[in-house]
C-alpha cells in the first residue's frame, strides 16, 4: 500500500514538473506547433464568421509560390472568443459607459463558457494583420492579468502568421464544456481611474502614452465613441502603427531594444509611471503592453474607457486650431 502511495505521489510531481511554461508574454508560431497540447488555445476575433471558414490562397504568377489572401479557419483545439463580448457597458458615478472591463464574475462566465481551465497556460491567438486585430488580443491578455492571470502569452503573426507558414489548420467546430477557469486576484493597480488621468495631466508625475494615430492626437480627427477633440494635456503619442514590423503582410512585434529606441524618439520614458489611454481602452492595451510586458515597466496603467469616459465626464481635451 505504502509502494503504491509513493508511486501515485511520484507520479504526480513528475507531472507538475513536466509541465510546460511560457517563454514570455509573446510565444513564436513554432514554439505553439511544438506545445500546442500543453497549452489553451483562444483566438480573439470581431469577424467570428471566418473562424469557420476555410482560408483563402493566392499563387504568385512570378514565383509560384503560394500566399495567403484572407484568413479562415482556427488552430486545432482552439476556442473561439467573439472580442465584442470582451468588454461591457457598465454604470459609473450614474452614467452609462462603454467598454470597459466586466466584473470579475462576469469575466470568469466568459471564459468559462470557451472550456477554459486553470490548470494549463493560455495562448491567445490574433488575426495578426492588422495592430487593431492584435490590440484585439492585448486587450483580452490585460483583462486577463487584472484578475489575476500569470500563465497567458500572445501568440506573434497570429493566425495571419500561421497560416501563411503553412502549419495545419481546421474548420471543424468542437463544443465545448463548461471551463472551471477562476480569477485568482483582482490587481486593481492595473487600472488608473479618471481622477488619477486628472493628477497626471496636471502635476506630470505620471507620464501619459496616447496610444492613437496622429490625426486623433493633434485633433484633426475623431472616434465616435469620443465627444472631443484632442489628447489630454501633457500626453505623449505612441501611434499604433509603430508596434509591429510587417512580413509578407504579419504583423510581428519588434525586440525590446527596439521598443526603447522607439520611446525615447517619442520622447517617453521606458521607467517612468505610465497611463495609457486611446479612445476606449482598446489601442490603449497596445501601449500598456509594450511597456509593461515588452519593456518590463510594471507601474504601467491602462485608462479603462479611456477618452470615451473622460468626455463623456465633460473633462477637456486639448488640440490644434482648426479653420
Amino acid at each position: 500500500m505504502k509502494k503504491n502511495v509513493w508511486v501515485f505521489v511520484f507520479s504526480l510531481v513528475m507531472g507538475f514538473a513536466q509541465a510546460v511554461s511560457l517563454p514570455g508574454p509573446v510565444v513564436s508560431a513554432q514554439w505553439l506547433e511544438t506545445n500546442q497540447s500543453e497549452v489553451q488555445i483562444i483566438e480573439v476575433r470581431t469577424d467570428i464568421a471566418s473562424y469557420l471558414k476555410k482560408p483563402e490562397f493566392a499563387v504568385d504568377k512570378k514565383t509560384g509560390k503560394k500566399f495567403l489572401v484572407e484568413v479562415g479557419g482556427h488552430i486545432a483545439n482552439s476556442s473561439l472568443l467573439d472580442f465584442k463580448k470582451v468588454r461591457v457597458e457598465r454604470l459609473v458615478d450614474g452614467r452609462n459607459v462603454k467598454f470597459l472591463i466586466p466584473e470579475k464574475a462576469d469575466f470568469e462566465k466568459l471564459i468559462q463558457s470557451l472550456g477554459i481551465h486553470s490548470d494549463k497556460p493560455i495562448v491567445l491567438v490574433p488575426i495578426g494583420q492588422d495592430i487593431s486585430d492584435i490590440d484585439e488580443a492585448l486587450r483580452t491578455y490585460w483583462q486577463f492579468k487584472v484578475y489575476g492571470e500569470n500563465q497567458i502569452a500572445v501568440l506573434d503573426g497570429g493566425i495571419f502568421g500561421w497560416l501563411s507558414e503553412g502549419r495545419e489548420y481546421t474548420t471543424e467546430n468542437v463544443q465545448r464544456n463548461q471551463g472551471s477557469w477562476i480569477a485568482k486576484a483582482y490587481n486593481k493597480d492595473m487600472i488608473a481611474s479618471s481622477d488619477e488621468v486628472a493628477a497626471a495631466s496636471k502635476d506630470g508625475k505620471l507620464q501619459l502614452l496616447d496610444a492613437r494615430q496622429p490625426a486623433q492626437y493633434w485633433g484633426l480627427s475623431k472616434s465616435p465613441a469620443v465627444m472631443a477633440y484632442g489628447h489630454i494635456a501633457g500626453a505623449k503619442e505612441l501611434a499604433p502603427e509603430l508596434l509591429t514590423k510587417s512580413s509578407n503582410g504579419v504583423l510581428y512585434f519588434w525586440n525590446q531594444n527596439t521598443y526603447e529606441a522607439l520611446l525615447t524618439a517619442n520622447r517617453i520614458s521606458n521607467k517612468a509611471p505610465t497611463i495609457s489611454y486611446c479612445n476606449t481602452g482598446h489601442l490603449a492595451a497596445g501601449g500598456w503592453f509594450v511597456m509593461s510586458e515588452l519593456v518590463g515597466n510594471k507601474s504601467t496603467k491602462l485608462y479603462d474607457g479611456s477618452l470615451h469616459l473622460w468626455t463623456i465626464e465633460g473633462r477637456s481635451l486639448v488640440s490644434v486650431p482648426l479653420n
